[in-house]
Protein backbone atom coordinates (compact mmCIF):
# COMPACT_ATOMS: atom_id res chain seq x y z
CA UNK A 1 0.00 0.00 0.00
CA UNK A 2 1.45 3.35 -0.79
CA UNK A 3 1.96 6.03 1.42
CA UNK A 4 -0.76 8.98 0.56
CA UNK A 5 -3.49 6.03 0.87
CA UNK A 6 -1.78 5.02 4.25
CA UNK A 7 -1.64 8.71 5.45
CA UNK A 8 -5.52 8.67 4.36
CA UNK A 9 -6.67 5.70 6.11
CA UNK A 10 -5.67 7.27 8.83
CA UNK A 11 -6.49 10.66 8.44
CA UNK A 12 -9.56 9.56 7.92
CA UNK A 13 -9.75 7.22 10.45
CA UNK A 14 -10.64 3.92 8.57
CA UNK A 15 -7.63 2.37 9.41
CA UNK A 16 -8.32 2.33 13.18
CA UNK A 17 -11.66 1.82 13.27
CA UNK A 18 -12.15 5.74 13.73
CA UNK A 19 -15.25 7.75 11.73
CA UNK A 20 -14.16 8.77 8.30
CA UNK A 21 -14.11 12.51 7.93
CA UNK A 22 -17.47 14.50 7.31
CA UNK A 23 -18.23 14.95 3.68
CA UNK A 24 -18.84 18.80 4.09
CA UNK A 25 -15.39 18.85 5.31
CA UNK A 26 -13.93 18.03 2.02
CA UNK A 27 -14.57 20.88 0.61
CA UNK A 28 -11.79 23.34 2.47
CA UNK A 29 -9.53 20.60 0.82
CA UNK A 30 -7.30 21.82 -2.18
CA UNK A 31 -8.42 20.41 -5.03
CA UNK A 32 -5.83 17.72 -5.78
CA UNK A 33 -6.34 16.53 -2.09
CA UNK A 34 -10.76 16.43 -3.02
CA UNK A 35 -9.88 14.29 -5.81
CA UNK A 36 -7.71 12.16 -4.18
CA UNK A 37 -10.59 11.52 -1.12
CA UNK A 38 -12.96 11.21 -3.95
CA UNK A 39 -10.67 8.51 -5.38
CA UNK A 40 -9.98 6.92 -1.50
CA UNK A 41 -13.47 6.78 -1.18
CA UNK A 42 -15.01 4.82 -4.49
CA UNK A 43 -11.93 2.32 -3.67
CA UNK A 44 -12.76 1.76 -0.69
CA UNK A 45 -16.59 1.12 -0.81
CA UNK A 46 -15.29 -1.47 -3.68
CA UNK A 47 -13.28 -3.06 -1.13
CA UNK A 48 -9.81 -2.01 -2.53
CA UNK A 49 -8.21 -0.62 -0.10
CA UNK A 50 -4.91 -2.87 -0.40
CA UNK A 51 -5.25 -2.88 -4.51
CA UNK A 52 -6.40 0.62 -5.29
CA UNK A 53 -7.38 1.67 -8.85
CA UNK A 54 -5.74 4.80 -9.75
CA UNK A 55 -8.20 7.85 -10.33
CA UNK A 56 -7.81 7.35 -14.34
CA UNK A 57 -9.17 3.91 -14.12
CA UNK A 58 -12.17 4.96 -12.10
CA UNK A 59 -15.36 6.96 -12.87
CA UNK A 60 -15.80 8.39 -9.87
CA UNK A 61 -19.34 10.22 -9.52
CA UNK A 62 -17.78 14.08 -7.80
CA UNK A 63 -20.48 16.08 -5.78
CA UNK A 64 -20.79 19.53 -8.01
CA UNK A 65 -19.15 22.84 -5.76
CA UNK A 66 -21.42 25.01 -4.13
CA UNK A 67 -21.43 28.26 -6.49
CA UNK A 68 -21.90 31.60 -5.17
CA UNK A 69 -24.99 33.96 -6.33
CA UNK A 70 -22.93 34.91 -9.27
CA UNK A 71 -22.42 38.28 -9.81
CA UNK A 72 -19.49 38.18 -12.66
CA UNK A 73 -17.64 39.85 -15.76
CA UNK A 74 -16.19 38.57 -18.91
CA UNK A 75 -12.54 38.43 -19.00
CA UNK A 76 -11.16 38.07 -22.03
CA UNK A 77 -7.83 35.53 -22.78
CA UNK A 78 -5.26 38.95 -23.23
CA UNK A 79 -6.64 40.11 -19.99
CA UNK A 80 -6.42 37.07 -17.96
CA UNK A 81 -3.15 36.94 -18.86
CA UNK A 82 -1.85 40.64 -19.09
CA UNK A 83 -1.36 43.26 -16.69
CA UNK A 84 -5.19 43.99 -17.03
CA UNK A 85 -5.94 41.68 -14.51
CA UNK A 86 -4.52 43.61 -11.80
CA UNK A 87 -7.26 46.12 -12.58
CA UNK A 88 -10.19 43.16 -12.56
CA UNK A 89 -9.50 41.38 -9.99
CA UNK A 90 -9.79 44.99 -7.84
CA UNK A 91 -12.70 45.39 -9.29
CA UNK A 92 -14.23 42.70 -7.61
CA UNK A 93 -12.58 42.70 -4.84
CA UNK A 94 -13.83 46.09 -3.97
CA UNK A 95 -17.47 45.32 -5.32
CA UNK A 96 -20.48 42.78 -4.55
CA UNK A 97 -19.02 41.46 -7.76
CA UNK A 98 -17.07 37.52 -7.51
CA UNK A 99 -16.76 36.09 -10.67
CA UNK A 100 -14.93 35.80 -14.04
CA UNK A 101 -15.88 34.32 -17.35
CA UNK A 102 -12.87 33.90 -18.82
CA UNK A 103 -12.07 32.60 -22.44
CA UNK A 104 -10.22 29.15 -22.65
CA UNK A 105 -11.34 28.71 -26.32
CA UNK A 106 -12.11 31.82 -27.95
CA UNK A 107 -14.15 33.02 -30.93
CA UNK A 108 -11.75 32.77 -33.86
CA UNK A 109 -10.94 29.19 -32.11
CA UNK A 110 -8.19 29.25 -30.76
CA UNK A 111 -7.30 27.84 -27.02
CA UNK A 112 -5.57 30.33 -25.11
CA UNK A 113 -2.90 28.42 -23.28
CA UNK A 114 -0.39 25.80 -23.99
CA UNK A 115 -1.65 22.30 -23.70
CA UNK A 116 0.03 19.34 -23.90
CA UNK A 117 -2.82 17.63 -24.93
CA UNK A 118 -2.72 15.83 -28.45
CA UNK A 119 -6.52 15.91 -29.10
CA UNK A 120 -6.39 19.74 -28.60
CA UNK A 121 -3.22 20.13 -30.22
CA UNK A 122 -4.26 17.83 -33.17
CA UNK A 123 -7.60 19.54 -33.62
CA UNK A 124 -7.13 23.22 -32.25
CA UNK A 125 -4.32 25.50 -31.71
CA UNK A 126 -3.26 26.76 -28.55
CA UNK A 127 -1.73 30.27 -28.20
CA UNK A 128 -0.22 31.31 -24.92
CA UNK A 129 -2.44 34.47 -24.53
CA UNK A 130 -2.88 33.09 -20.63
CA UNK A 131 0.84 32.20 -20.16
CA UNK A 132 0.88 30.75 -16.56
CA UNK A 133 -3.36 29.05 -16.52
CA UNK A 134 -2.05 27.39 -13.03
CA UNK A 135 -0.80 30.51 -11.86
CA UNK A 136 -4.32 32.46 -12.30
CA UNK A 137 -6.33 30.00 -11.13
CA UNK A 138 -4.30 29.77 -7.99
CA UNK A 139 -4.57 33.78 -8.01
CA UNK A 140 -8.57 33.69 -8.44
CA UNK A 141 -8.47 31.09 -5.33
CA UNK A 142 -6.70 33.39 -4.04
CA UNK A 143 -9.11 36.46 -3.91
CA UNK A 144 -12.08 34.01 -3.81
CA UNK A 145 -13.11 34.67 -7.30
CA UNK A 146 -15.37 31.85 -8.85
CA UNK A 147 -14.12 30.94 -12.10
CA UNK A 148 -16.52 30.44 -15.13
CA UNK A 149 -14.61 29.04 -18.27
CA UNK A 150 -16.12 30.40 -21.88
CA UNK A 151 -15.75 27.94 -24.27
CA UNK A 152 -17.03 29.25 -28.04
CA UNK A 153 -17.98 25.86 -29.59
CA UNK A 154 -19.54 26.01 -33.21
CA UNK A 155 -17.47 29.54 -34.33
CA UNK A 156 -14.28 28.15 -34.75
CA UNK A 157 -12.24 29.03 -37.77
CA UNK A 158 -9.54 27.33 -36.69
CA UNK A 159 -11.21 24.17 -36.95
CA UNK A 160 -12.62 24.78 -40.03
CA UNK A 161 -9.84 25.93 -41.74
CA UNK A 162 -7.50 22.36 -40.70
CA UNK A 163 -10.60 20.27 -40.92
CA UNK A 164 -13.31 21.24 -43.79
CA UNK A 165 -14.70 18.23 -43.17
CA UNK A 166 -15.91 19.29 -40.05
CA UNK A 167 -17.29 22.42 -41.33
CA UNK A 168 -19.62 23.65 -44.15
CA UNK A 169 -18.35 23.91 -47.56
CA UNK A 170 -19.17 25.59 -50.88
CA UNK A 171 -19.75 24.23 -54.19
CA UNK A 172 -16.06 24.48 -55.02
CA UNK A 173 -15.04 22.90 -51.56
CA UNK A 174 -13.82 25.49 -50.22
CA UNK A 175 -14.65 26.81 -46.50
CA UNK A 176 -17.95 29.18 -46.37
CA UNK A 177 -17.00 32.01 -44.00
CA UNK A 178 -19.49 34.70 -43.13
CA UNK A 179 -19.41 38.67 -44.05
CA UNK A 180 -17.10 38.85 -40.92
CA UNK A 181 -14.70 36.00 -42.19
CA UNK A 182 -15.78 34.01 -39.51
CA UNK A 183 -16.28 30.30 -40.02
CA UNK A 184 -18.27 27.67 -38.30
CA UNK A 185 -18.52 23.71 -37.68
CA UNK A 186 -21.29 21.57 -37.99
CA UNK A 187 -23.07 20.90 -34.94
CA UNK A 188 -24.17 17.62 -36.27
CA UNK A 189 -20.37 16.11 -36.28
CA UNK A 190 -19.65 14.11 -32.83
CA UNK A 191 -16.39 14.76 -33.73
CA UNK A 192 -16.85 18.51 -33.37
CA UNK A 193 -18.81 17.61 -29.57
CA UNK A 194 -16.05 15.82 -28.13
CA UNK A 195 -13.22 17.93 -29.11
CA UNK A 196 -15.32 21.41 -27.28
CA UNK A 197 -15.81 18.68 -24.37
CA UNK A 198 -12.41 17.76 -24.26
CA UNK A 199 -11.01 21.36 -23.98
CA UNK A 200 -14.39 21.61 -21.59
CA UNK A 201 -13.06 18.48 -19.79
CA UNK A 202 -9.43 20.11 -19.51
CA UNK A 203 -10.38 23.24 -17.89
CA UNK A 204 -12.00 21.41 -14.87
CA UNK A 205 -9.02 19.35 -14.88
CA UNK A 206 -7.09 23.00 -14.21
CA UNK A 207 -9.74 24.31 -11.83
CA UNK A 208 -12.56 25.85 -13.50
CA UNK A 209 -15.89 25.09 -11.49
CA UNK A 210 -18.36 25.80 -14.63
CA UNK A 211 -18.30 25.73 -18.48
CA UNK A 212 -20.53 28.05 -20.19
CA UNK A 213 -20.69 27.07 -23.89
CA UNK A 214 -21.47 30.26 -26.10
CA UNK A 215 -22.41 29.91 -29.98
CA UNK A 216 -23.77 26.98 -29.40
CA UNK A 217 -26.13 27.30 -32.99
CA UNK A 218 -25.67 27.04 -36.78
CA UNK A 219 -24.63 30.57 -38.45
CA UNK A 220 -26.84 33.24 -38.49
CA UNK A 221 -29.10 33.02 -41.92
CA UNK A 222 -28.34 29.69 -42.24
CA UNK A 223 -31.70 28.61 -43.45
CA UNK A 224 -31.53 30.67 -46.55
CA UNK A 225 -27.63 28.57 -47.41
CA UNK A 226 -28.80 25.10 -45.31
CA UNK A 227 -29.67 23.88 -49.00
CA UNK A 228 -26.67 25.12 -50.93
CA UNK A 229 -23.91 24.14 -48.70
CA UNK A 230 -21.82 20.89 -48.50
CA UNK A 231 -22.61 19.23 -44.93
CA UNK A 232 -22.90 15.94 -43.40
CA UNK A 233 -25.94 16.08 -41.77
CA UNK A 234 -28.34 13.12 -39.98
CA UNK A 235 -32.16 12.58 -39.29
CA UNK A 236 -32.24 15.40 -36.27
CA UNK A 237 -33.70 18.61 -37.18
CA UNK A 238 -31.26 21.81 -36.15
CA UNK A 239 -33.30 22.53 -33.15
CA UNK A 240 -32.69 18.61 -31.76
CA UNK A 241 -28.84 18.47 -32.51
CA UNK A 242 -27.79 21.42 -31.16
CA UNK A 243 -30.07 20.07 -28.05
CA UNK A 244 -28.45 16.73 -28.24
CA UNK A 245 -25.00 18.05 -28.11
CA UNK A 246 -26.03 20.79 -24.87
CA UNK A 247 -27.16 17.25 -23.54
CA UNK A 248 -24.28 15.06 -24.35
CA UNK A 249 -21.99 17.65 -22.72
CA UNK A 250 -23.84 17.61 -19.66
CA UNK A 251 -23.77 13.85 -19.51
CA UNK A 252 -19.72 14.39 -19.91
CA UNK A 253 -19.14 16.75 -17.77
CA UNK A 254 -21.31 15.82 -15.01
CA UNK A 255 -18.90 13.29 -13.17
CA UNK A 256 -15.90 16.12 -13.01
CA UNK A 257 -18.83 18.34 -10.66
CA UNK A 258 -18.73 20.96 -13.67
CA UNK A 259 -21.57 23.18 -13.74
CA UNK A 260 -22.88 23.55 -17.25
CA UNK A 261 -24.20 27.01 -18.42
CA UNK A 262 -25.25 28.29 -22.36
CA UNK A 263 -25.30 31.31 -23.68
CA UNK A 264 -28.46 32.20 -26.28
CA UNK A 265 -29.97 35.02 -28.10
CA UNK A 266 -32.19 36.80 -25.32
CA UNK A 267 -35.06 37.73 -28.20
CA UNK A 268 -35.37 33.53 -28.30
CA UNK A 269 -37.43 33.74 -25.41
CA UNK A 270 -39.80 36.13 -26.69
CA UNK A 271 -40.12 33.85 -30.26
CA UNK A 272 -41.26 30.63 -31.20
CA UNK A 273 -38.26 28.57 -31.76
CA UNK A 274 -35.00 30.31 -34.16
CA UNK A 275 -35.23 26.80 -36.65
CA UNK A 276 -33.01 28.70 -38.76
CA UNK A 277 -29.66 28.88 -36.37
CA UNK A 278 -31.23 25.66 -34.28
CA UNK A 279 -31.85 27.18 -31.07
CA UNK A 280 -35.02 26.63 -29.06
CA UNK A 281 -34.61 28.27 -25.77
CA UNK A 282 -36.60 25.67 -23.70
CA UNK A 283 -34.88 22.50 -24.92
CA UNK A 284 -31.18 24.21 -24.60
CA UNK A 285 -32.23 25.49 -21.19
CA UNK A 286 -33.66 22.07 -20.03
CA UNK A 287 -30.38 20.20 -20.60
CA UNK A 288 -28.14 22.98 -18.57
CA UNK A 289 -27.69 24.13 -15.08
CA UNK A 290 -27.64 27.37 -15.70
CA UNK A 291 -29.14 29.76 -18.90
CA UNK A 292 -27.40 32.53 -19.36
CA UNK A 293 -29.64 35.01 -22.03
CA UNK A 294 -27.99 37.91 -23.82
CA UNK A 295 -30.67 40.62 -23.19
CA UNK A 296 -28.16 43.62 -24.26
CA UNK A 297 -30.60 46.75 -24.74
CA UNK A 298 -28.84 47.42 -27.79
CA UNK A 299 -29.59 43.96 -29.24
CA UNK A 300 -33.24 44.68 -29.98
CA UNK A 301 -34.89 46.98 -32.55
CA UNK A 302 -37.25 49.66 -32.32
CA UNK A 303 -40.77 48.74 -30.63
CA UNK A 304 -39.23 45.88 -28.63
CA UNK A 305 -40.82 46.15 -25.03
CA UNK A 306 -42.99 49.70 -26.52
CA UNK A 307 -39.20 51.53 -26.36
CA UNK A 308 -38.71 53.13 -29.38
CA UNK A 309 -35.01 52.82 -28.83
CA UNK A 310 -34.71 49.54 -26.27
CA UNK A 311 -30.82 50.67 -25.90
CA UNK A 312 -32.15 54.08 -24.55
CA UNK A 313 -34.38 52.09 -21.87
CA UNK A 314 -32.55 49.83 -20.13
CA UNK A 315 -35.07 49.14 -17.50
CA UNK A 316 -37.95 49.07 -19.49
CA UNK A 317 -36.23 46.07 -22.08
CA UNK A 318 -34.24 44.33 -19.28
CA UNK A 319 -37.64 43.46 -17.29
CA UNK A 320 -39.45 42.78 -20.69
CA UNK A 321 -36.83 40.29 -21.47
CA UNK A 322 -36.81 38.97 -18.06
CA UNK A 323 -41.01 38.59 -18.13
CA UNK A 324 -40.71 36.92 -21.09
CA UNK A 325 -37.69 34.45 -20.12
CA UNK A 326 -39.71 33.74 -17.13
CA UNK A 327 -42.58 33.02 -19.12
CA UNK A 328 -40.83 30.93 -21.79
CA UNK A 329 -39.66 28.84 -18.69
CA UNK A 330 -42.23 27.80 -16.79
CA UNK A 331 -43.21 24.83 -18.56
CA UNK A 332 -39.96 22.98 -16.88
CA UNK A 333 -41.80 23.98 -13.52
CA UNK A 334 -38.77 22.79 -10.99
CA UNK A 335 -36.76 21.80 -13.01
CA UNK A 336 -35.89 24.93 -14.78
CA UNK A 337 -32.13 26.50 -14.33
CA UNK A 338 -30.91 29.19 -13.01
CA UNK A 339 -31.70 32.26 -14.85
CA UNK A 340 -28.23 34.10 -15.09
CA UNK A 341 -28.18 36.73 -18.30
CA UNK A 342 -25.68 38.86 -19.74
CA UNK A 343 -26.45 42.21 -19.45
CA UNK A 344 -24.63 45.42 -21.45
CA UNK A 345 -21.37 47.52 -19.80
CA UNK A 346 -20.82 48.78 -23.42
CA UNK A 347 -21.69 51.88 -25.44
CA UNK A 348 -23.08 50.82 -28.90
CA UNK A 349 -22.84 53.67 -30.62
CA UNK A 350 -22.91 52.15 -34.01
CA UNK A 351 -26.63 52.32 -34.02
CA UNK A 352 -26.59 55.48 -35.16
CA UNK A 353 -27.10 59.35 -33.82
CA UNK A 354 -30.13 59.51 -31.32
CA UNK A 355 -30.95 55.33 -31.13
CA UNK A 356 -28.36 54.97 -28.64
CA UNK A 357 -27.18 56.44 -25.47
CA UNK A 358 -23.85 56.19 -23.43
CA UNK A 359 -23.47 53.73 -21.14
CA UNK A 360 -22.09 54.37 -17.46
CA UNK A 361 -22.96 54.12 -13.92
CA UNK A 362 -27.14 55.00 -13.99
CA UNK A 363 -27.20 52.52 -17.29
CA UNK A 364 -25.68 49.49 -15.40
CA UNK A 365 -27.74 50.62 -12.40
CA UNK A 366 -31.01 50.51 -13.69
CA UNK A 367 -30.50 47.08 -15.56
CA UNK A 368 -29.53 45.84 -12.03
CA UNK A 369 -33.08 47.59 -10.81
CA UNK A 370 -34.97 45.61 -13.28
CA UNK A 371 -33.38 42.80 -12.66
CA UNK A 372 -33.80 42.58 -9.18
CA UNK A 373 -37.41 43.78 -9.22
CA UNK A 374 -37.81 40.45 -11.49
CA UNK A 375 -36.21 38.43 -7.92
CA UNK A 376 -32.84 37.56 -10.77
CA UNK A 377 -29.97 37.90 -8.44
CA UNK A 378 -27.73 36.59 -11.04
CA UNK A 379 -25.87 38.18 -14.10
CA UNK A 380 -23.23 38.87 -15.69
CA UNK A 381 -21.52 42.09 -17.73
CA UNK A 382 -19.98 41.89 -20.79
CA UNK A 383 -17.43 44.83 -22.09
CA UNK A 384 -15.75 43.55 -25.13
CA UNK A 385 -12.49 45.33 -24.09
CA UNK A 386 -12.97 44.47 -20.51
CA UNK A 387 -13.27 48.22 -18.96
CA UNK A 388 -16.18 48.27 -16.76
CA UNK A 389 -18.20 51.46 -15.43
CA UNK A 390 -16.62 52.66 -12.06
CA UNK A 391 -19.10 53.14 -8.84
CA UNK A 392 -21.56 51.03 -10.06
CA UNK A 393 -23.82 49.39 -7.19
CA UNK A 394 -23.80 45.86 -7.75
Amino acid sequence: MNILWTLLLLALGTGSGGTPVDQADTGKMPAIMQSTYQTFKANLAEGRRDDPLSPSEMVIPVQQAEAPKVKGIYVTAYSAGGSRLNTLIDLVDSTELNSMVIDIKDDAGYITYKTDNPELQKLGKPQPFIRDLDGLMARLEKHEIYPIARIVVFKDTILAKKNPELSFRNSDGTVWSNGKGDSFVNPYSKEVWDYNIEVAKEAAKHGFKEIQFDYVRFPEGFEKRADSLKYTKNELSRIDAVAAFVEYAREQLKPLGIKVSVDIFGYAASVPAAEGIGQDFVKISNQVDIICPMIYPSHYTTGWFNAKDPDKAPYQTIKGAIIDTQKKLDPLGEEQPIIRPWIQDFTASWLGKGHYTKYGKHEVEEQIRALSEMKIDEYLLWNASNRYTEGVDY
